[in-house]
C-alpha cells in the first residue's frame, strides 16, 4: 500500500465523524502526501504553507530547489508567485482608497489622463475597479506579447500601446484575462502614491506585515542563496529553465516569496488586515471589496474525473477567484510563470489558509495537495485528489495529442507556396504590437520580433501560402502557424498568426496581430 493511500484512508476514518473546522492542527502523514505528489507529477521542489485560526500551522518545503544540485527547499525557499501578486496590487489599491486617494469606481483616466483603450467610450468609463476584474473587453492574454516573452518596451509603452488593441467583446460584457490591465494599475499606484509600484508594496506591505526576504522584480527570480529554480517539461524531460526576469509586468507577477512569508500574507487577509503584531494594513470593508465577486465565470463542464468539483457559482474579485466548494466560500488564485505554478486558497469561514509553490509547471500536482488539505479541514469524505488529476493529466495529453495528428492529417504536403520565397520576405506592422520581420536567406524563410528577442526562427512550409515559425529556444513551446493572403496582383496584404499547438501558453497572443507591409498604409 502507498504512503499516500494509507494517508487517504486515514482521512477518510478521521473526517468521517469531524465537525467542519473542528481540526487545528496538520493532517496526519501529510509529508508522506507531498513526497508522493513530488513524485507522482514529477515535482522538484514544494513550498507548503496551512495557516488556521489565527495561527501558523505548518510553513514547510519539500524537495530540492534545483535538480543536480545539493540544497533542499524548506519553509524559507523563495519561489516567483506569479499571478498571486495580482491581489497585492489590489490590496493596495484597496489600501489608497481607504486614504482618500483613489476611488474604487472613479475613471481611471482621473488618475493617469493619458491612459486609453480602443474604445473612447470604453476609454471614459473603464474604472479602476474594472482595471483587476477582467472585463473590460480586451480579450483573453490580449497585449500579452507587448510584454511575453520578455520585451523591449517599458511599462508605459505598454499601457500606451493598448489603445491600439480592438476589443474582443462589449464592455463588462465578458470575462476574458488579462494582465496588461493589472500593469495600468501599477501606473495608477504610482500616479497616486508618488512610488513606483515596486517600493509601495515593499514599504507599505511587505514591511508591515513582516515579509523581509519577499521580493518584488521578476529580475529578482531564482536569485540569493534559497531560491527555488524554475523546472518545466522541455521535449519530454523535466529539467532547468531560464527564469522570467522581465520587470516592465511586476505589478501583474512580479513577486518572489517563500512559504513561510505567504503564510504571514494569509493570517493578514483572514484577519481583514490585521497583522500579527497588531498594526492594521486595511480594514474589513476592504476585504469585503477584495473578495465580493464581480465579474461572473462561465461555469462549465470539467474532466470527467473532476465532475464533482463543478461549483455553483463561480466569478472573480478583486485580485482573486471566488468560487463554491463543498457549501462554503472559497477565495482562491493560481500563479503560473516559466517553472513555477502556485496556489493560494482561504475558506474565510473557516479562518484556513492554504498556500502551494512549486518549480515546476504541474497544476495538477499543487490542485491535488490543495483539495486534500481542505477536506481535512472540512471534515469532507476522503477523495483520491491525487489519482484524479492523474487521470485528468493523462486526458488532457491525449485531447493534445488528437489536436497535432488532426493537424497533421490535415495538411496538403503536397502543395507550395504561391511566392517565391523571397517574395515573403519584408518588414511587417502590426498596429498595436509594431515591427516584425521577415528575412531570406539561402533559400530559407526566418521571422523575428522586434522587440521580444526570444521570438526569432526559421519558417518552415506547411502548406499553401501557410509557414510554421519554430523558434530557437526551445523552452518557449509557441511554435506558430504564419498565413500569409495576397492581394489580386500577388503582392501580400496581410498575414495572421496563431499557435501550432493547443498547449501554447495564451500570454503568446499572435492571433490578435494584424501584420501588414511596413508603409502599405
Amino acid at each position: 500500500m502507498s504512503s499516500s493511500l494509507k494517508y487517504l484512508l486515514l482521512v477518510g476514518l478521521v473526517c468521517g465523524s469531524a465537525v467542519a473546522g473542528a481540526q487545528t492542527g496538520p493532517p496526519p502523514g501529510l509529508d508522506d502526501f507531498v513526497e508522493s505528489i513530488r513524485s507522482a507529477f514529477n515535482v522538484p521542489g514544494i513550498g507548503l504553507a496551512i495557516v488556521k485560526d489565527g495561527r501558523v500551522v505548518l510553513a514547510r518545503g519539500y524537495g530540492v530547489r534545483t535538480l543536480g544540485k545539493p540544497g533542499d527547499v524548506d519553509g524559507n525557499t523563495l519561489f516567483g508567485i506569479a499571478s498571486n501578486t495580482k491581489a497585492f496590487t489590489a490590496t493596495a489599491i484597496g489600501m489608497l482608497v481607504e486614504e482618500g486617494k483613489l476611488e474604487w469606481d472613479a475613471p481611471v483616466t482621473r488618475y493617469i489622463p493619458w491612459f486609453r483603450l480602443s474604445d473612447p467610450y470604453v476609454t471614459r468609463e473603464i474604472t479602476v475597479r474594472d482595471l483587476l476584474v477582467h472585463r473590460s473587453g480586451l480579450g483573453l492574454g490580449a497585449g500579452d506579447l507587448l510584454w511575453w516573452p520578455a520585451s523591449t518596451y517599458n511599462r508605459k509603452e505598454i499601457a500606451r500601446r493598448l489603445s491600439s488593441i480592438p476589443l474582443a467583446t462589449s464592455f463588462r460584457n465578458a470575462y476574458a484575462y488579462d494582465n496588461v490591465l493589472y500593469l495600468v494599475a501599477g501606473e495608477v499606484i504610482e500616479s497616486v502614491s508618488g512610488q513606483t509600484w515596486e517600493d509601495f508594496i515593499s514599504k507599505r506591505i511587505l514591511a508591515t506585515v513582516g515579509m523581509q526576504r519577499t521580493t518584488v522584480r521578476h529580475s529578482a527570480a531564482g536569485g540569493g542563496s534559497n531560491a527555488a529554480s524554475p523546472h518545466a517539461r522541455i521535449n519530454g524531460t523535466v529539467r532547468p529553465v531560464e527564469a522570467f526576469t522581465s520587470d516592465n509586468t511586476n505589478p501583474a507577477g512580479g513577486i518572489n516569496s517563500s512559504a513561510a512569508e505567504m503564510a504571514q500574507w494569509l493570517m493578514v487577509q483572514l484577519d481583514s488586515g490585521r497583522t500579527a503584531g497588531g498594526m492594521r494594513l486595511f480594514s474589513p470593508r476592504t476585504t469585503r471589496e477584495l473578495w465580493t465577486l464581480v465579474t461572473p465565470i462561465r461555469i462549465g463542464d470539467r474532466p470527467p474525473a473532476l465532475a464533482s468539483l463543478r461549483p455553483n457559482f463561480n466569478g472573480y474579485a478583486l485580485g482573486f477567484g471566488v468560487h463554491d466548494y463543498r457549501g462554503m466560500k472559497v477565495v482562491q488564485h493560481a500563479g503560473s510563470l516559466p517553472g513555477y505554478v502556485s496556489e493560494v486558497t482561504m475558506i474565510p469561514h473557516l479562518k484556513l489558509g492554504v498556500v502551494v509553490l512549486t518549480n515546476q509547471e504541474s497544476e495538477e500536482a499543487f490542485s491535488a495537495l490543495t483539495l486534500t488539505i481542505l477536506d481535512y479541514y472540512l471534515g469532507a469524505p476522503s477523495v483520491d485528489w491525487k489519482e484524479a488529476f492523474r487521470r485528468t493529466a493523462s486526458y488532457r495529453d491525449s485531447v493534445v495529442a488528437a489536436a497535432k495528428r488532426h493537424a497533421s492529417a490535415a495538411r496538403d504536403t503536397s502543395s507550395r507556396p504561391s511566392l517565391p520565397l523571397e517574395k515573403y520576405a519584408g518588414r511587417y506592422e502590426d498596429p498595436w504590437y509594431g515591427e516584425v520581420q521577415v528575412r531570406c536567406v539561402n533559400g530559407r524563410l526566418s521571422m523575428r520580433f522586434g522587440h521580444n528577442p526570444a521570438l526569432e526562427g526559421e519558417m518552415e512550409h506547411w502548406q499553401y501560402d501557410t509557414f510554421i515559425a519554430r523558434w530557437k529556444d526551445p523552452e518557449l513551446r509557441a511554435d506558430a502557424f504564419v498565413t500569409f493572403s495576397l492581394n489580386p496582383d500577388g503582392s501580400i496584404d496581410r498575414v495572421r498568426m496563431k499557435a501550432a499547438s493547443p498547449e501554447t501558453d495564451f500570454s503568446f497572443d499572435f492571433q490578435d496581430l494584424v501584420l501588414t507591409p511596413a508603409g502599405a498604409h
